[in-house]
This record gives structure tokens, C-alpha cells and sequence, in this order.
């Protein structure tokens, strides 16, 4: 017998199933009424990890979700084409290729060979998670120039491997390899 949850023990990155659909919790909050009688509710901001989308809904404290038959498999990105990008399952060495929609944004993280935690669905790839930072190398970055703090700002404008540009200190040179905070597409430091 599947596993349920309780609404009142969700919380941040918890899965969870409701009507035959993965969720994913990204905020929790548990309202208690003060008065005699009263329901504690619990908000939840969350992601359907088919489609991507997010929403709020309310729940009662005692509603249950079913545990999700969700795996986590580690892959590595191969590439991408006009299928889409293409993983291989470390474990099996099967070659899984997820659409545009699922990837989303992460290809601005991916490099040939990156470790993901691919998701899987009853069986079928739906989506996946990056590690929380990534190393990439730098490839353009202006000069930084003495005197540059002026505007208090001693950041600059670098282009990394993948073509996402994000701000860097003054001193982060081209072809030096940095960390890259996927939560926030931010400098982490260097690798």
C-alpha cells in the first residue's frame, strides 16, 4: 500500500501526489486558528512537476497525499538537438531525452557530461534537478579596471561556456573555471 502524508508534515522540496499528479512543495505555512473549534490550515505553494506550473491551494491539516511513485536517477547530459536534450542513466546506460518545456532554463548549467538527478514518473522521464552549484568556465569577460568601485558596484559582466551571462568580482579572469549558484543563477566563487 502506497505511503501517504500528511498535509501538516509537508514542507519545503517534500513530494507529494494529488490527483494522480507529482508535486513538488516549494513554501509551506500552517495557519492555527485561535479560536475554540477552528481548523488549522495548511498553505502550500507548489510545482506540478508535469507541467511546471505553480500555484497555492490551502489544505485542511489531516488531508492526505499519497506518496509519488517518483525516481531519482542519476544521468549525465549528452547534448541537445531539436528532439531535445538527451541524458544517459548512469545505472542503466539508457539514453533518455527530455522536451524543451522540461528542461526549462537548466541548459544554461549544462555542460557534455554534468551529473543531474533525473525525474522520473511511473517509469517515464517528467523533469530534472540541478546540484545546487555548478562549476563553468568563463568565456568573455570585460577587463576589470582600476577605479571601477566608484558606482560601489565591483562586479562585472562575464559570458560563461553555456552563454548565460551573470555578474562576477573584478578579478575573475577569461578561462578561469567559477561556481555558479543554480538557485540563483549567481558567483559562488571560484572552482
Amino acid at each position: 500500500m502506497a505511503v501517504l502524508i500528511d498535509a501538516i508534515t509537508v514542507k519545503r522540496r517534500t513530494l507529494f501526489e494529488l490527483d494522480n499528479t507529482p508535486y513538488s512543495c516549494l513554501e509551506a505555512e500552517v495557519s492555527t486558528p485561535t479560536a475554540r473549534g477552528g481548523q488549522t490550515l495548511v498553505r502550500l505553494k507548489m510545482r506540478n512537476l508535469l507541467t511546471s506550473a505553480v500555484f497555492e491551494k490551502t489544505f485542511k491539516a489531516g488531508d492526505k497525499f499519497k506518496e509519488p511513485d517518483l525516481q531519482r536517477v542519476p544521468a549525465s547530459y549528452l547534448y541537445s538537438d531539436g528532439e531535445g536534450s538527451h541524458f544517459m542513466d548512469q545505472e542503466t546506460f539508457e539514453t533518455l531525452t527530455l522536451t524543451e518545456d522540461m528542461v526549462g532554463t537548466a541548459l544554461d548549467f549544462l555542460i557534455g557530461g554534468t551529473i543531474i538527478e533525473l525525474h522520473k514518473f511511473n517509469g517515464n522521464p517528467i523533469g530534472l534537478e540541478l546540484p545546487q552549484f555548478v562549476e563553468l568556465a568563463v568565456s568573455y569577460s570585460e577587463p576589470g579596471v582600476r577605479g571601477d568601485t566608484s558606482s560601489g558596484s565591483v562586479t562585472k559582466l562575464a559570458t560563461l561556456e553555456t552563454g548565460m551571462e551573470i555578474r562576477v568580482p573584478l578579478f575573475i579572469k577569461e578561462g578561469e573555471k567559477i561556481k555558479v549558484s543554480t538557485e540563483n543563477r549567481s558567483f559562488s566563487g571560484r572552482a
